[in-house]
């Protein structure tokens, strides 16, 4: 765990992290280093991100307006009302991917692919906040992805899992297993095609994507296999400017990511509940927080995610692949980025670089049913990139990658840090529980013993998992940064 006082980087790959803080010793800012390491993540964790994921950017401190940038995926043109669709327009295909001691269903193929925001979320942030041309940030990942990157441990392991995603098209077998196999960890990916696309972002900004050839090409390739996304809604496509959710915890701001988004709002509502009691809260208290935030996650709720006053009404009333990068630089300010792209469709779009999303088929941001919601609204992630602020400074940047258990690994990570007063690095490395479907998952080390507390079945896991999420932290703590990435994905930390 880096220890410093010029910034520091935490990432989910060794490369991501290094990117980052390379620019700021370059003397870039926290939102610099931030695209930089989103960028190379395009290549260094291509099953997690990429130019046809989406995500947010929550920026703060220095004594700057605390933001939050959304560009994530909007749902596409409604495959059932599209005069262009046949009747496998709508058609998702069901894999089945095991985590081991746990198993999730997810959905691919053409109808999975929502509208992508990652080409205009880094130009909209490098162009609000940052300070060195976004080509300068792009050219080390474009060079990095025609180099080819080696699979450590971590990214090998993803792509095990995926391996039935990965052959499923010969495009993706193309790229993830030219010799017959998936790559294997030892091995590396080339991607010729992903590096002239961040080239061409770099030296022409997003238009290509939304409006120009790489946008034509994605349409064309979609509705020749029964997709339906349209120039008109890559076209409409923008990366939005929006307050932050603001939760009052210990003595603290939690700033977090507002509606649409689901994942911040039911944050917020937990840290919110465990802030009326003592502190530190116990274990029991910590589930009946998850608990209670997940029995909210009604149809109602996800309605009225899209509705103007939603959080206010919310919490007055009661008061899901991905990778994340959290950034502090030496003026304290301060840069939180979660993407995702589900965990890709298997549509690779040949001569674009793009592999696209499968998030119209993922059941966590779909639980009334699929295509159920109208063109151009974002989908309601539970991504929920977070600063906890003290004093007006930032004392915690984080965020986490994991679906569902985004909540509860963010949850159980700040409980850590500021009930329990520990290190960033012992803070994202302490078990975690998850508690879904009156199910509760439970790592090792996880005290279960309390009497008459736990009513739920328990799955114990016989390991650390990445089903628990991949929380990437930096703190500051008495005068001194620290950073941690998670064990669990392959995270580091690196200082500036």
């Amino acid at each position: 765990m880096p220890r410093t006082d010029s910034g520091v980087v935490a990432a989910g790959h060794p490369l991501t992290a290094q990117a980052g803080a390379r620019v700021l010793r370059e003397g870039g800012n926290a939102v610099d280093a931030a695209v930089a390491a989103m960028l190379t993540s395009f290549v260094a964790e291509p099953l997690l991100t990429g130019l046809g994921a989406g995500g947010y950017m929550l920026v703060a401190g220095a004594g700057r307006t605390p933001l939050l940038l959304d560009f994530f995926v909007a749902a596409p043109t409604d495959p059932r009302a599209s005069d262009q669709a046949d009747d496998s327009a709508a058609e998702l295909f069901a894999i089945s991917v095991s985590f081991g001691f746990a198993a999730q269903v997810f959905h691919i193929g053409p109808a999975s692919c929502a509208v992508y925001g990652a080409p205009a979320g880094a130009c909209e942030a490098a162009g609000r906040w940052g300070t060195m041309p976004l080509a300068a940030l792009a050219q080390p990942a474009a060079r990095l992805a025609r180099e080819g990157v080696v699979l450590n441990q971590g990214q090998a392991y993803v792509a095990e899992i995926l391996a039935d995603l990965l052959k499923s098209t010969p495009e993706c077998a193309a790229l993830w297993a030219p010799r017959g196999h998936v790559l294997r960890e030892g091995e590396r990916l080339h991607n010729d095609e992903l590096a002239d696309a961040l080239v061409r972002l770099g030296d022409e900004g997003s238009a290509p994507f939304y409006t120009g050839d790489i946008a034509r090409a994605v349409c064309d390739w979609l509705r020749e296999r029964g997709g339906t996304m349209t120039l008109e809604d890559l076209s409409a496509y923008e990366a939005l400017a929006r307050e932050p959710v603001r939760i009052s915890y210990r003595g603290r701001d939690v700033l977090t990511n507002p509606p649409p988004s689901a994942g911040g709002t039911l944050l917020a509502y937990s840290l919110a509940l465990l802030d009326r009691g003592p502190s530190p809260p116990t274990l029991a208290e910590v589930v009946g927080a998850m608990a209670a935030a997940q029995s909210e996650r009604t149809p109602d709720f996800l309605e009225g995610l899209s509705e103007a006053g939603f959080l206010e009404r919310f919490l007055g009333s009661r008061l899901g692949s991905t990778t994340h990068i959290s950034v502090l630089d030496s003026k304290g300010y301060a840069c939180s980025v979660t993407c995702t792209n589900g965990e890709c469709s298997g549509v690779v779009v040949p001569g674009t670089g793009l592999h696209l999303n499968n998030v119209m088929g993922e059941e966590d941001l779909n639980p009334l049913g699929f295509h159920r919601h109208p063109a151009g609204r974002r989908m309601p992630s539970m991504m929920a990139p977070t600063i906890v602020m003290r004093d007006g400074g930032v004392e915690l940047v984080l965020g986490s990658a994991g679906s569902n258990r985004i909540r509860s690994a963010l949850l159980q990570t700040i409980v850590a840090a500021v009930d329990n007063h520990l290190a960033a690095g012992d803070a994202v490395d302490a078990p975690r529980v998850h508690l879904e479907g009156g199910i509760l998952y439970a790592e090792p080390g996880i005290d279960l013993s309390e009497p008459g507390t736990f009513h739920e079945d328990v799955v114990h896991f016989g390991e650390r998992n990445l089903f628990f999420g991949g929380v990437q932290a930096v703190q500051r703590r008495d005068g001194v940064l620290l950073g941690a990435g998670d064990p669990r994905r392959g995270g580091v930390a690196v200082a500036a």
